[in-house]
């Protein structure tokens, strides 16, 4: 499964990997919501990634400017892959989101 959620006291995790595209979209969605019901910190774990495409990182833009607002932090652990993937799409500057694999 491309998209997992973990949750504990202090903080969420989502991971994705392999192939994360619009087939997933949907999934992420929920998981992103449900972490910010939670109001907790939120680990997003991307180093797995093979392939990520605009519709993902749509949603990760999304899910990072409401985080923002409410004051809640993201900690982005990126892979090459994602991290070009991010790049290319124009994303580079999206808040907190590291190009470091």
């Amino acid at each position: 499964m491309p998209v997992t959620f973990q949750q504990d006291e202090s903080r969420c995790l989502i991971k994705l990997e392999g192939q994360v595209t619009l087939t997933s979209a949907a999934e992420l969605k929920t998981l992103l919501l449900e972490w910010l019901a939670a109001r907790k910190g939120l680990e997003m774990d991307l180093v797995g990634t093979e392939e990520i495409d605009i519709t993902i990182l749509q949603l990760l833009w999304a899910a990072t400017r409401e985080a923002t607002g409410r004051g809640v932090g993201i900690v982005w652990r990126v892979s090459n892959a994602a991290a070009a993937a991010a790049r290319d799409a124009g994303f580079d500057d999206m808040p907190g989101f590291s190009f470091q694999a």
